[in-house]
């Protein structure tokens, strides 16, 4: 606002002087009768040397002088006077004032001087377009110093607000605002500064509480763990203590639930680790029998319908892999409840294994969402539990075991093949 100010006051000045010099040379003064005294003194003057011109040479006239003859011709004039002045008529077209030289009635000739009234008017309009230059030149300096000083004072700062803003948006809150000392935008530019450091302090507590909720989720998924190995443990010995059908089925079905149990705290504990970035897979050279160990432990309904497992080494993480079966056949039981065909067979530098079930499969366009983290089929999934990371996790650990996992539609149903690296 200060800066307003004097802007305002030298814009004032600038009028001002341009009145002061409208009202000094703005009009013509009162000399007209000092002129009108001069002119009959030189036309007195002429008319007493009309007979001998030349005499009038070292006088005192006090302007320039062309004397005509009565005939028109040109006898006399000052060394000042144009040369293409030859007539009266010439004179005037010049700027002359002609006055007719009369003796008693009897014209002599004509005296002609520069005009006083328009040589006065030349000279302060003359006056007038070099104040007016001058002026105007002021009036642009003043407003190319006020373009420069709005540029660097208002422009410039917004500006670089404006990119402030976008950064902010953009999540960068490490970038502090610059201000300088005479800043016009002051407390409004200091309080985007503090929201930058308001925004950055609560996303580091956020942060901090996503890290607590996903430390903690990783800490009850270890922790249900425990519990539910030990109910499976119970579960197996007392099937063998028991011979009664229906007591056989019901601890068959509360194994069932712990598995599910016990996949789904898998599931979470390894997404959260994942998240973390402490997900860890060790793999080690295991001969391709363990493949078959690992179904037949997964296969807890008899469904699975295995071909012959090709004789090889693959280097695999047995944990990770048991997961990534498990996470399969649980799946095959929940969402088709149909047998499942595994086959084998070599490609490129895996071994290849496929899952198929027979319960119908997904729609095409849904396949590849599959592996999607906590996406779940439209089709099937309607009043069943699930949490949508199993196909997620066992795609993710496959790739952290150097191989891979894919879906396809069959006419039956669905396949899931796994690429295991051969060693």
């Amino acid at each position: 606002m200060k800066y307003y100010r004097r802007f305002l006051l030298l814009a004032v000045a600038a009028a001002a002087v341009l009145l002061i010099v409208i009202n000094r040379y703005g009009g013509i003064s009162d000399d007209h009768e000092r002129d009108m005294v001069m002119m009959n003194h030189i036309v007195q003057t002429v008319k007493e040397h009309i007979s001998d011109p030349e005499s009038l040479n070292g006088m005192e006239l006090d302007s320039e002088l062309v004397v005509f003859s009565e005939s028109g011709d040109r006898i006399y004039a000052t060394d000042n006077v144009p040369g293409s002045v030859h007539t009266a008529a010439d004179a005037g077209r010049e700027g002359y004032f002609c006055m007719a030289v009369i003796d008693n009635g009897r014209f002599l000739g004509t005296a002609a001087v520069p005009d006083p009234v328009l040589e006065e008017y030349n000279a302060k309009k003359n006056s007038l377009i070099i104040t007016a230059v001058m002026i105007f030149s002021l009036i642009m300096v003043l407003l190319i110093a006020a373009g420069i000083f709005i540029r660097i004072r208002i422009i410039v700062p917004f500006r670089r607000m404006e990119k402030f803003a976008d950064s902010i948006a953009q999540g960068n809150l490490d970038d502090p605002l610059l201000m300088e000392k005479h800043n016009m935008f002051g407390s409004f530019t200091e309080s985007f500064d503090l929201m930058r450091e308001e925004l950055k302090a609560a996303r580091s507590r956020e942060d901090e509480m996503k890290l607590r909720e996903k430390e903690l989720t990783a800490s009850l998924s270890h922790d249900i763990k425990t519990p539910v190995t030990g109910i499976k443990l119970i579960c197996e010995l007392l099937m063998c203590k028991t011979d009664d059908p229906y007591l056989t089925e019901k601890i068959s079905n509360i194994n069932q639930k712990a598995e599910q149990i016990h996949i789904l705290a898998e599931d979470m504990l390894t997404s959260t680790l994942d998240e973390l970035g402490e997900m860890r897979v060790n793999c080690r050279d295991e001969s391709s029998a363990v493949i078959h160990s690992l179904v037949t432990e997964h296969d807890t309904k008899m469904l699975v319908h295995e071909g012959a497992v090709p004789e090889c080494l693959i280097r695999i993480d047995r944990g990770r892999l048991s997961q990534v079966i498990a996470n399969i056949i649980s799946n095959s039981y929940k969402y088709a409840g149909t047998e499942i065909d595994v086959s084998y067979g070599f490609r490129d530098s895996f071994l290849a294994m496929t899952l198929s079930d027979h319960g119908g499969g997904v729609p095409e366009d849904e396949v590849d969402l599959l592996t999607v983290k906590y996406y779940r089929g439209k089709s099937n999934s309607d009043g069943k539990e699930g949490s949508g990371l199993g196909l997620y996790i066992s795609g993710e650990l496959m790739k952290r075991m150097n191989g891979d996992l894919s879906c396809t539609k069959t006419e039956n149903g669905l396949a899931v093949t796994l690429l295991i690296p051969l060693s």
